[in-house]
């Protein structure tokens, strides 16, 4: 048994993978399929770490990661993504036939070990191995022992890499999956019910944004990718659903940066009956629940590459209310709602916030929001009466220059919007109309027009960025550190 400790600048890759190319040919000698069979196994690793105690017969199984092959005996480790082992082996006690092919096996490879655990002297528990089974043999290296994928784009065009060799992003998609399930279960014990609308949708609804396009051979038709699911779940409202919710992509087919992904995943739930003040205490007891079972409370650290703590997003409840015009006048002055459109532009090149030419007046004052007070507004703040041009699916405020909504913002990011959904069709239609610009056919879903001329009770409606969220919670400093297999340019 050996381990890949050269420096790959001493022995290239292809002559390692020359090296693990001989043992597989050796092991197939011997007779041994270097490539296994099922191996059952009495613990998980996390499992029997947790609940560890000496003189328990095993069987457990993982893959390689450290050894110290001291002649006569040899120490290793096992591991997966959930946890890991120790292992020692007695050389003496093995047959010729088991050292030969022990002597096959490198850090990388897969083995099944049956054994008695026991705690060595220095405190580390420790499975004591009776008979050991491979199966996966690793014909490349695993990467460097100690430093692990330094090479951002390695990590993230390779995760496999990633997780084999670095416990902290292992350790944020494992909390990942855990809150996802727990974000399932919040909802589930508040009764509402899970369901599936469709990814592709021949009008591309309820966000305003660039859709993905495809066609359908068999219907003859053109599709997109959904960039929501909400006229959808709102078509269940009317059909008699309460309490609904949707966990799952979306698509969008624009920038790519350290907050976007074109493919993202999206919590939207809506409930008859309810409001958006409501759903903002929703969302509030969901992230502050999260918190405090995945991550030992609500003070949130974020560090930087070297560990230094750059800021604590604070969650204690309550979470801070505000107007959306007043965050913007204390930036931009409190004479911002009064002055001309004219003398707005000209007040965003002081403050240094770029506009384009095309941009209307109530997308002049979300960009001043945008760059002056969502990126920088870290603890959770919901901002509420937010201007009726830009979400055009939430019910207007008495009055009707704003609407009843929040846009939660945590860590410099929108998080979760939330409304008090526009259930009167000839509003809707007015409103979906007048954003659609002129191209209401290819634009607006009439049928959903329609649907909501058989009567959709009153509701309040959320959307959660779930990348984001787990983003806020684990610390991560960019999408890309939370998923899995993010879009990556492909390389020449």
């Amino acid at each position: 048994m050996s381990e890949d400790t050269a420096p790959q600048s001493q022995s290239t890759e292809a002559e390692l993978i020359a090296v693990r190319r001989e043992k597989l040919a050796k092991l197939r000698e011997l007779g041994v399929d270097p490539f296994g069979a099922a191996f059952e196994t009495t613990h998980s690793l996390d499992a029997l770490r947790a609940g560890f105690s000496e003189g328990l017969q095993v069987k457990v199984a993982g893959r390689i990661t450290g050894l110290r092959n001291m002649g006569r005996s040899c120490f290793f480790h096992i591991a997966d993504v959930l946890g890991a082992i120790q292992g020692f082996i007695a050389v003496k006690a093995l047959s010729e036939e088991q050292l030969a092919i022990f002597e096959c096996l490198d850090r990388g490879d897969w083995i099944g070990i049956e054994g008695e655990t026991f705690i060595t002297r220095t405190g580390e528990p420790t499975v004591k191995v009776s008979d050991f089974t491979i199966l996966s043999k690793s014909l490349r290296p695993m990467p460097d022992k100690w430093h692990g994928v330094a090479d951002r784009e390695i990590k993230y065009r390779k995760r496999h890499l990633d997780l084999m060799s670095n416990e902290e992003s292992a350790a944020i998609f494992v909390t990942r999956s855990r809150m996802v399930a727990e974000i399932r279960n919040f909802f589930h014990e508040k009764g509402y019910l899970e369901v599936e609308t469709p990814m592709l949708q021949s009008v591309a609804g309820g966000a305003a944004a660039r859709p993905f396009e495809t066609f359908h051979n068999a219907l003859g038709m053109p599709l997109t990718m959904r960039i929501a699911p909400e006229l959808f779940l709102k078509r269940l409202l009317v059909g008699g659903f309460t309490k609904v919710f949707e966990l799952n992509r979306n698509f969008r087919n624009e920038g790519i940066s350290r907050r976007h992904n074109p493919e993202f995943t999206m919590l939207e739930a809506y409930q008859a009956f309810a409001d958006f003040e409501i759903m903002a205490e929703l969302v509030e007891s969901l992230v502050c629940h999260l918190a405090e079972t995945f991550c030992g409370g609500l003070q949130i650290e974020h560090k930087d590459e070297n560990g230094e703590v750059l800021r604590t997003i604070d969650l204690s409840r309550p979470w801070k209310r505000a107007n959306y015009h007043d965050l913007v006048k204390e930036v931009a002055g409190n004479d911002f709602f009064d002055i001309t459109p004219e003398q707005r532009r000209a007040k965003c090149d002081e403050l240094g916030v770029q506009l384009s030419d095309e941009m209307e007046d109530y997308e002049v004052v979300q960009q001043v929001f945008e760059k002056k007070v969502e990126e920088h507004t870290f603890n959770p703040c919901f901002v509420t009466r937010v201007a009726s041009e830009l979400i055009p699916l939430a019910k207007v405020t008495p009055g009707g220059k704003t609407v009843e909504v929040y846009e939660l913002i945590i860590n410099g990011q929108e998080i979760s919007p939330g409304y008090s959904e526009l259930n009167d069709p000839d509003v809707q239609r007015e409103r979906l109309e007048h954003q659609a610009g002129g191209e209401e056919e290819q634009k607006i879903d009439y049928d959903f027009i329609e649907t909501l001329e058989h009567g959709m009770p009153p509701a309040g409606g959320i959307g959660i960025g779930i990348d984001r969220l787990i983003m806020m919670l684990t610390g991560a400093p960019t999408i890309r550190d939370v998923v899995l297999f993010p879009l990556l340019k492909k390389k020449e």
